[in-house]
């Protein structure tokens, strides 16, 4: 496929080389797993891939980046750094906390990421209080399901109070593990915002131009009034909650397959030599002795 920039509305080959890292680590964790070469479990973030590329020119280095357990993609978006966090997850030499953190739980640099669902949230509000005043903000990535916590709330009440420079990122992608939001979720994302006086935006779109475009002067706002923001993006996840958990119809997995960004980039010339670089990552890193922790 030629043109592959063009085919994707125009994105940057730097903003591809991003989604088609995101998209072919996933891909290969989901193998790595089948072929017993990672324990535990591993949530993986495909269709979701473009948000975390949207912010990435957004934030700055100074930034506090808090992440969840299908935070993979958050991570690589902002650092790119696949071999370190799938030694991580693999508890191989070389891994971002010594092979402690796993999969769902990473310290790196500013970047913080949970498997408890609500922990980030105030977390952050704490963090953004810190920046107040500095231009540097906390970016707290969240999910439907996550509304169902009252640290959420707390949080929220506490950022519009002390007005702290945080931008909450909602990832609705319409169910919580095996549950549909209409089915946990009462009332609106956005009624939920507006209790707490935080303003609240709402983008359908994966055009990545579009995002930025909206959300530039917005997260400028948060950094220069220090002005609190629920930014809710309407995603589709492709793939189960973790491995084999999906209790969604047909239907509604075509529909979601039908919005995926991949399908306008698959074949392309970059597309393959991405692919061919996870495959060398993944070869590196199995070869690997455990890390110190594992071996311990």
């Amino acid at each position: 496929m030629t043109g592959l920039a063009e085919a994707v509305r125009g994105l940057s080959t730097e903003d591809l080389r991003s989604l088609l890292l995101i998209r072919h680590f996933e891909l290969s964790l989901l193998r790595l797993f089948e072929a017993g070469q990672i324990g535990g479990t591993t949530h993986t973030c495909l269709g979701q891939e473009y948000i975390p590329v949207a912010l990435s020119p957004l934030l700055r280095p100074d930034d506090y980046v808090f992440s969840n357990h299908r935070g993979h993609g958050h991570l690589l978006a902002r650092y790119g750094d696949a071999p370190g966090l799938l030694a991580e997850i693999m508890g191989r030499e070389g891994a971002l906390c010594s092979g402690v953190g796993g999969s769902q739980h990473i310290y790196h640099h500013r970047f913080l990421s949970t498997g408890v669902q609500g922990e980030s949230l105030p977390v952050a509000v704490g963090t953004a209080l810190r920046l107040k005043g500095t231009g540097a903000l906390a970016c707290v990535h969240v999910g439907d399901g996550t509304w169902g916590e009252g640290a959420v709330y707390e949080a929220l009440n506490m950022a519009a109070l002390w007005r702290v420079p945080l931008l909450v990122v909602v990832e609705n992608n319409g169910i919580a593990q095996s549950t549909p939001t209409h089915r946990h979720l009462a009332g609106t994302i956005a009624a939920r915002a507006a209790a707490f006086d935080l303003p609240h935006i709402r983008l359908a779109t994966t055009d990545i131009g579009t995002i930025r475009a909206e959300l530039a002067p917005l997260v400028a706002a948060v950094r220069e009034e220090s002005c609190p923001i629920v930014v809710e993006f309407v995603t589709h996840r492709l793939g189960p909650h973790s491995k084999g958990d999906d209790t969604r119809p047909a239907q509604e997995l075509d529909e979601a397959r039908a919005a995926d960004w991949y399908r306008h980039a698959a074949g392309g010339d970059l597309d393959l030599e991405i692919q061919a670089l996870v495959g060398r990552i993944v070869a590196d890193v199995s070869a690997r002795p455990l890390s110190v922790w594992e071996r311990a």
